[in-house]
C-alpha cells in the first residue's frame, strides 16, 4: 500500500463529548499524560444523532494494555486482555464495553484472517479499518481535544449515505472477508447505499469468506436479520455469491423456471426475493430475531419440493414439512442455539395451516389442533401468515387478510371456550401410573394421548371429571390396544436407556 493522501479539509469546530464513563477514561489519560481518541462506531452513531451509544472503542498512543488495566481498576472491574492483538475490553456496569487499541498496522496471511499486528501510528490505525464511516476519530486528551480526524471522508460519505472502503476493497476485504459480511450487515442497519468498487471486490473474493469462523459469519449474518429491513443485506449477499457459500439452502430458492406446454409458459414466482419481502414484512411488526428466522426459511423446502404437473402448474406439496426437517441440519451447520429450533420449526411446519381453515364449515376440532400445535406460539404464527402475503394486488390482499382475520377470530373463540391456553390431558400421567399399574413409559403417553384427541375432536370436554370417566370407559380396550402393538409398559432398564441415548 502506497502513502495515504490526506485530503484538504475543512476547518471542522470541536465536538463535546458528553458521556459519564468517557469522561472519566479520558481523565485517566489525562493524568496518565497518555493520548486518547474515540473511534469507530462511537464516533459513527454520535454523528448520526443516535442515543444509547454504550461501546466504546478507543485508540490509544501508546501502552494500550497497562492503560485498560488502569481503567478497569477504576470502574472496579476486570481487563480482557488479547496480548497478541494488542487489544483489552473492559465492562464495565451491566451496560457498558470499553474497547482498547494501542495504534498499529496489521498484515495477513491468504488462509487466515488473523493478522500479524506491529506498532503503527494514528493513520495506519485508521486506514485499517473496514469502512471509511468507521475510521473517523476523535482526540479526547490535549488540546486538541474534541478535535474530530477524518482522513478518508467518512463524514461525507455519512451525509451521503453510502459505505466505502478507505483502502481499495479488494485489499480490504482480502485481510479480512468478515468485512464483506459487515458489508451487508451496515448496508441494512444504517440503509446505505454500497460502492460499485465493494460490490465488484465482494464478488471476486466471495469464497474466501470460507476461511472465516461460523461463529463470526453467523453473529454478523443474524445482525442483518436484527436490522430494520434486512433484505438490503440478505440481497447483497445473494448478488454479490456470498450467499451461496454460507446458506446454500437459502441460495437455492432463487430463480425462475419457465416451462412451456405448447404455447402456454408456466413460471413460479422467485421464491427467494417472496422470501426477502416477508422477512421485511415481519421485521416491520416484531423485533422477534427467531420469528424473523422463521419468516427467512418458511418456504426453504420449496427448492426440494418443486414439480411441474401439467394442467396445474409449478406445484411445492409438503415444503413445509420436508423445510422443518430440513432445519436441525441448517441450524447444526449454522451453529445456531438449538434450544430455538423447535420454535422455528413449528412456525414452517404451521405457516400454511391458517389459510386451510378459511371456510366458514371448518370444524372446531380443526381450530383446536391448530391451537394446540401452535402453542405459545399462536400470535406469531398468524403474525407470520400476514407477513406471507406480498401479492402487489391490493383487493387479494384485502381478500386474504379478511380470511386470516375471520380464522384468528375463531381460534380466539375456541380457546376461550375449551380453556385451551395450556392445554394438556386433564388426567395427569402419575393418576393414569396409579390407576394402570405401568410404569412411566410410552403406554402412559399412549394414554394421554388418546385422552387429548377425545377432546381436540370433541367428544368430550376439557375438564378432569369427563376426561377420567371417557378413561375408565375405554381403558381396557385400550389396553388391549396397547398389548396387540406392542407398546412398552415398564420403565427400560438403565443400561436399555443408555444404548437408547447414544
Amino acid at each position: 500500500m502506497g502513502k495515504v493522501v490526506l485530503r484538504p479539509r475543512r476547518k471542522r469546530k470541536k465536538v463535546e463529548l458528553r458521556d459519564p464513563v468517557l469522561e472519566q477514561v479520558a481523565a485517566l489519560a489525562e493524568a496518565e499524560g497518555i493520548e486518547l481518541y474515540v473511534v469507530g462506531g462511537y464516533v459513527r452513531d454520535y454523528f448520526l444523532g443516535k442515543k444509547d451509544r454504550r461501546e466504546i472503542d478507543f485508540t490509544v498512543i501508546g501502552d494500550a494494555l497497562s492503560f485498560a488495566k488502569l481503567v478497569a481498576r477504576h470502574f472496579r472491574s476486570k481487563a480482557v486482555i488479547y496480548e497478541r492483538f494488542r487489544t483489552a475490553m473492559v465492562p464495565v456496569g451491566k451496560e457498558y464495553r470499553l474497547e482498547f487499541v494501542g495504534t498499529r498496522r496489521e498484515q495477513y496471511v491468504p488462509d487466515s484472517r488473523k493478522p500479524i499486528v506491529t506498532e503503527g501510528t494514528l493513520v495506519d490505525d485508521l486506514e485499517r479499518r473496514d469502512f471509511t464511516i468507521n475510521a473517523i476519530a476523535i482526540a479526547v486528551t490535549g488540546p486538541e481535544k474534541g478535535k474530530v480526524i477524518d482522513l478518508f471522508g467518512g463524514l461525507q460519505d455519512l451525509s451521503k449515505k453510502i459505505l466505502r472502503t478507505p483502502k481499495d476493497p479488494l485489499v480490504t476485504f482480502d485481510e479480512d472477508p468478515l468485512r464483506m459480511m459487515r458489508a451487508a450487515r451496515f448496508a441494512a442497519q444504517l440503509q446505505f447505499s454500497v460502492d460499485p468498487a465493494i460490490v465488484d471486490a465482494m464478488k471476486r473474493l466471495a469464497e474466501r469468506i470460507t476461511i472465516v469462523s461460523q461463529e463470526r459469519i453467523t453473529d454478523e449474518f443474524l445482525k442483518i436479520l436484527q436490522a430494520p429491513k434486512p433484505s438490503i443485506g440478505l440481497k447483497l449477499l445473494y448478488t454479490t455469491g456470498l450467499l451461496q457459500f454460507i446458506f446454500p439452502e437459502l441460495a437455492a430458492l432463487a430463480g425462475v423456471e419457465v416451462y412451456q406446454v405448447g404455447k402456454q409458459e408456466y413460471a413460479h414466482k422467485d421464491v427467494f426475493f417472496h422470501t426477502l419481502q416477508v422477512v421485511d414484512n415481519v421485521a416491520e411488526k416484531s423485533e422477534n430475531l427467531w420469528l424473523r428466522f422463521a419468516a427467512l426459511v418458511h418456504d426453504i423446502g420449496k427448492a426440494k419440493t418443486k414439480r411441474f404437473i401439467e394442467g396445474k402448474g409449478w406445484t411445492f406439496y409438503g415444503h413445509e414439512e420436508v423445510g422443518a426437517r430440513m432445519l436441525r441440519r441448517i441450524f447444526r451447520t449454522l451453529k445456531l442455539p438449538m434450544d430455538h429450533l423447535e420454535y422455528v420449526q413449528k412456525l414452517v411446519r404451521l405457516h400454511h395451516r391458517p389459510m386451510a381453515l378459511v371456510q366458514e364449515e371448518v370444524t372446531d376440532s380443526a381450530i383446536r389442533r391448530l391451537i394446540v400445535q401452535a402453542g405459545d406460539a399462536l400470535e406469531d404464527l398468524f403474525l407470520l401468515c400476514r407477513a406471507d402475503i406480498t401479492s402487489k394486488n391490493p383487493h387479494i390482499v384485502r381478500k386474504y387478510l379478511a380470511n386470516y382475520d375471520r380464522v384468528y377470530q375463531r381460534v380466539l373463540e375456541v380457546r376461550e371456550k375449551d380453556k385451551l391456553r395450556a392445554f394438556q390431558s386433564p388426567v395427569r400421567g402419575d393418576e393414569l401410573i396409579a390407576i394402570t399399574g405401568f410404569d412411566p413409559s410410552p403406554a402412559i403417553g399412549f394414554l394421554k394421548k388418546k385422552i387429548e384427541d377425545a377432546i381436540l375432536d370433541g367428544i368430550i370436554p376439557n375438564d378432569y371429571e369427563a376426561a377420567k370417566a371417557y378413561l375408565l370407559e375405554h381403558l381396557d380396550e385400550w389396553k388391549r390396544e396397547i398389548e396387540a402393538r406392542g407398546i412398552p409398559t415398564t420403565r427400560p432398564k438403565r443400561r436399555e436407556r443408555s444404548e437408547a441415548s447414544r
